[in-house]
C-alpha cells in the first residue's frame, strides 16, 4: 500500500515542503530511503524502527521504500524522522485518519521510545509555510513557542508518537497552542550588566559611538593597549534601540537555522552583539559547509560584529567583508546550489597603532621599524578601510580621568537621543525599504544631504586634501546626516559636516 505524508526542509533561510511517500510491498524485509539524504535522514530508519515498536505498534517484515520528493532537492536533519513513521503505520493499515494529510505538515525527530525530540530550523519553516497556505503543524512540544511565534499559524504541539496517532484517529483533541508575544514584547526589559558610565574619560570616542549607533554606521577605534577600546566596544548594544518584532523575528530565524537559539528561550528580543576570535575562519566568519549555515556575520544580524585587535585577523577572512558591508546580505555557494542570509549589522572594529601598540604614544617609546608598522597596517586593505564610515583614535587615559570620582553619562541617557535620531530616519525612508542613514543609496543622498554653500565649500576641499574615494565621499555626507539628526537639524550645517569630515581623516596618517 502507498501512503503520503507532508513535511518540510530548510533551503537557506526558508522552509521548502517535502513529500514523504511510503510503499510496503511483498518481499524479503528492506527498509530504503531515497530522495537525496544526507546522513541524519538516512539514520532516521533506525530510530523510526525502534520508536513504532516501543510505541506499541508493529513494524512491518516486508519491503518499505520512502521517498523524499521532491528528489532533486537536498534533505538534511532529523525532522523527517515523524512524517517517515507515521507514513509506514498508514501504508501499514494500523492508522486511519479522520483528518485530511495534505492540510497537515508533521515534523520532529523521534527518540528510540517514541517521544518527540526538537529540531532546528522550526521558525523558518513555519513561516514559508504559512506564505503556501498550509496553516496546520504538528510538531514537538519543545518547539511550540517557536512556531507559535506565526500567529496565523495552528501549533500542534506532541509529545510523543501514541500521543498523534491518537489525535489522528479522532480519539482526543489536541488544542493549538497560543503563544502572546506582542504582550511579552511589552513586558520584556533587557538587563544590562555593563553601561557606558563605566568608562572614564574618552568623550571623543563616545560621541563616535553615538554617532555611529545613530545612523547605524560603521566604526574603527585606533589606539594603545589598554586604553578602553574593547571596554566602549562591549557597551554598544546598551545604547541601540530594541528590536522591533519583525527584527526579532528575522534573528531568530538565523539562530534557529544554526541551532543557537538559548535553552528555553523561543525569540531572541535583544541585539546580537558577536565577538569572533582572530583564528576565525573565512567559513566561520561568512557562513559555509556542505550544507551553508549561518556564519558569525549572519549572526550579528541587526546587532553589532566586534573584530578586536583587526589586522590580527587573517586577511582572506577579512576581505570576504567587503560584499557583505556593501549589501547587507551574504551568498553562499556550493556545489549543490546557493543560499542567501541577511548580515545588516554594524561593523565595530579596533586596532593598535602598530606591532607593540606605543606608535605616537607620548609615554612609551615605538620598537617598531617602519617596514614591520607598514606590513602590520597593511593587513587591512583600502577597499575595506574604505568601507568603514567613522575613524576614531582613543587616546591613553590619564591618571585624574581614571581617578575621577565623577559618573560618566548612563547608557540609558545616550540610548534616548539615539531613538530620537533613528526615528527621525524611520520617518525619512518610511516608503523605501531602508531604516538608517547608512544605507542610503546615491539618490537619497543627493535627496537628503543638500549642502548650505560653505558646506559645499568645506566638503571639496576635504576632498582633494584628504583625497577621498568616491566611496569616502559619500560616507562623509551620510555621517553628517546622522550628526544633523542627533541635533535635531533638517540641514545639515557646516559644524556637522565638520564634525563629519574629521571621522575620516585617520587613513591618511595611518597610510591606507
Amino acid at each position: 500500500m502507498l501512503a503520503k505524508v507532508l513535511s518540510s526542509t530548510l533551503s537557506g533561510l526558508k522552509g521548502k515542503i517535502i513529500e514523504v511517500e511510503v510503499d510496503i510491498s511483498s518481499g524479503l524485509p528492506a527498509f530504503d530511503l531515497v530522495g537525496l539524504p544526507d546522513n541524519a535522514v538516512r539514520e532516521a530508519k533506525e530510530r523510526v524502527r525502534a520508536a513504532i515498536r516501543n510505541s506499541g505498534f508493529d513494524f512491518p517484515m516486508k519491503r518499505i521504500t520512502v521517498n523524499l520528493a521532491p528528489a532533486n532537492t537536498r534533505k538534511e536533519g532529523s525532522g523527517f524522522d515523524l512524517a517517515i513513521a507515521l507514513g509506514i503505520l498508514i501504508a501499514s493499515k494500523q492508522l486511519e485518519s479522520k483528518l485530511e494529510y495534505p492540510d497537515f505538515i508533521f515534523l520532529g525527530e523521534l527518540s528510540l521510545d517514541g517521544t518527540l525530540r526538537p529540531i532546528h530550523g522550526i521558525l523558518p519553516i513555519v513561516t514559508e509555510l504559512v506564505d503556501q497556505g498550509i496553516k496546520n503543524i504538528v510538531l514537538p512540544a519543545g518547539n511550540a513557542r517557536e512556531g507559535a511565534l506565526i500567529k496565523e499559524a495552528k501549533i500542534y504541539p506532541v509529545s510523543e508518537l501514541k500521543e498523534i496517532v491518537g489525535f489522528l484517529q479522532g480519539e482526543f483533541g489536541i488544542t493549538p497552542f497560543i503563544y502572546d508575544l506582542d504582550e511579552i514584547m511589552k513586558t520584556y526589559e533587557e538587563k544590562q550588566d555593563l553601561d557606558f558610565s563605566e568608562i572614564r574619560g574618552q568623550s571623543q570616542v563616545k560621541r563616535a559611538v553615538e554617532v555611529a549607533a545613530a545612523g547605524g554606521h560603521n566604526l574603527i577605534m585606533i589606539g594603545p593597549p589598554g586604553s578602553g577600546k574593547t571596554m566602549i566596544a562591549q557597551r554598544i548594544p546598551t545604547i541601540l534601540p530594541p528590536l522591533t518584532y519583525s527584527e526579532a523575528i528575522e534573528v531568530t530565524k538565523i539562530y534557529s537555522i544554526a541551532g543557537m537559539l538559548p535553552e528555553n528561550t523561543s525569540i531572541i528580543l535583544s541585539r546580537p552583539f558577536r565577538t569572533p576570535h582572530y583564528t576565525i575562519s573565512t567559513s566561520g566568519l561568512v557562513g559555509g559547509g556542505k550544507n551553508p549555515k549561518p556564519g558569525e556575520i549572519s549572526l550579528a544580524h541587526k546587532g553589532v560584529l566586534f573584530l578586536d585587535e583587526l589586522p590580527e585577523f587573517h586577511r582572506d577572512a577579512l576581505e570576504v567583508l567587503r560584499q557583505p558591508l556593501e549589501d547587507n546580505q551574504v551568498t553562499i555557494a556550493r556545489v549543490g546550489g546557493k543560499v542567501t542570509y541577511p548580515a545588516d549589522f554594524m561593523f565595530i572594529s579596533s586596532m593598535n597603532p602598530c606591532p607593540c601598540g606605543f606608535l605616537g604614544d607620548p609615554n612609551n617609546q615605538c620598537n617598531c621599524s617602519p617596514y614591520q608598522i607598514q606590513k602590520y597596517m597593511n593587513k587591512i586593505s583600502g577597499p575595506l578601510w574604505d568601507r568603514i564610515d567613522i575613524h576614531i583614535e582613543v587616546g591613553r587615559l590619564e591618571y585624574k580621568d581614571l581617578s575621577s570620582k565623577i559618573e560618566g553619562e548612563k547608557s540609558a541617557e545616550i540610548k534616548k537621543r539615539v531613538v530620537k535620531a533613528r526615528e527621525i530616519q524611520k520617518n525619512r525612508f518610511k516608503k523605501s525599504k531602508i531604516l538608517t542613514n547608512s544605507q542610503m543609496t546615491v539618490k537619497q543622498i543627493n535627496k537628503y544631504c543638500q549642502l548650505t554653500p560653505e558646506g559645499e565649500k568645506l566638503l571639496k576641499d576635504a576632498y582633494a586634501k584628504l583625497n577621498l574615494s568616491a566611496r569616502g565621499y559619500n560616507k562623509i555626507l551620510k555621517v553628517a546626516r546622522t550628526i544633523a539628526d542627533l541635533a535635531d537639524s533638517e540641514i545639515i550645517e557646516p559644524t556637522h559636516l565638520a564634525e563629519a569630515i574629521q571621522y575620516r581623516s585617520l587613513d591618511r596618517k595611518y597610510q591606507f
